[in-house]
């Protein structure tokens, strides 16, 4: 354990640390098997003892997430549509973006920042607004947001851990993550409240196979 401590501490000490936090940030938001929240609170775990630096760790998961969303809007641009209409119709990865397209139907980019939050939901989100031709600048501009706010909130999660066990960063981060879990299950749960009570048959903002119909600028 203790190795496993040390370990961390001296990774986390490393000016390195934020070129791979940025890099995990980047490659979550096209390639979700990825970490990246995971390693930010962890950072901001350690930041509660002084290193990372707090603010930078902010910053770089911000930036990083910010450029991986764009990533995923230029593939699903670039020919998204086609495979997003090849998905199974009974899966899970089918159901988000079913739930990204009504989103972004009925809500625009604000479905952005819910989705940084919604496990698999950042990918469907930014994959269909590329798909479906969504205004780049809008995009940029909800996406700025998303990213900013879930680069603080991630860091700060596990600085509030870091903070209250400051001489066992393992139950810090272990506080960190269970933070960040009950907030996700909130939103879940606040989702699929929402998703139930407005169901109706046959209301898809945008049917099964119309996915490249670009989205009115308005």
């Amino acid at each position: 354990m203790m190795d496993l401590l040390d370990l961390l501490h001296e990774t986390m000490s490393s000016p390195w640390v934020y070129l791979a936090i940025f890099a995990i940030a980047v490659l979550d938001g096209f390639f979700p098997v990825v970490p990246s929240e995971t390693a930010v609170i962890t950072a901001g775990v350690f930041a509660a003892s002084g290193a990372p630096y707090l603010p930078a760790v902010i910053l770089v998961a911000a930036a990083g997430a910010l450029v991986g969303d764009h990533v995923s809007y230029a593939i699903g641009r670039g020919g998204g549509a086609r495979l997003l209409d090849r998905l199974p119709p009974d899966g899970r990865r089918r159901d988000a973006v079913e739930w990204a397209r009504r989103g972004i139907a009925t809500r625009g980019g604000l479905i952005l920042t819910v989705a940084r939050y919604v496990p698999g939901g950042r990918t469907a989100v930014t994959l269909t607004m590329g798909a479906v031709h969504y205004p780049r600048r809008r995009f940029l501009a909800f996406d700025a947001l998303a990213a900013g706010s879930w680069g603080l909130y991630s860091a700060l999660v596990g600085y509030v851990g870091g903070l209250a066990f400051e001489q066992d960063p393992l139950r810090g981060l272990l506080l960190g993550l269970g933070l960040a879990l009950t907030v996700t299950l909130v939103v879940e749960v606040a989702r699929w409240l929402r998703n139930h009570r407005s169901a109706r048959p046959g209301t898809d903002a945008f049917p099964t196979g119309t996915v490249s119909r670009p989205v009115d600028a308005r």
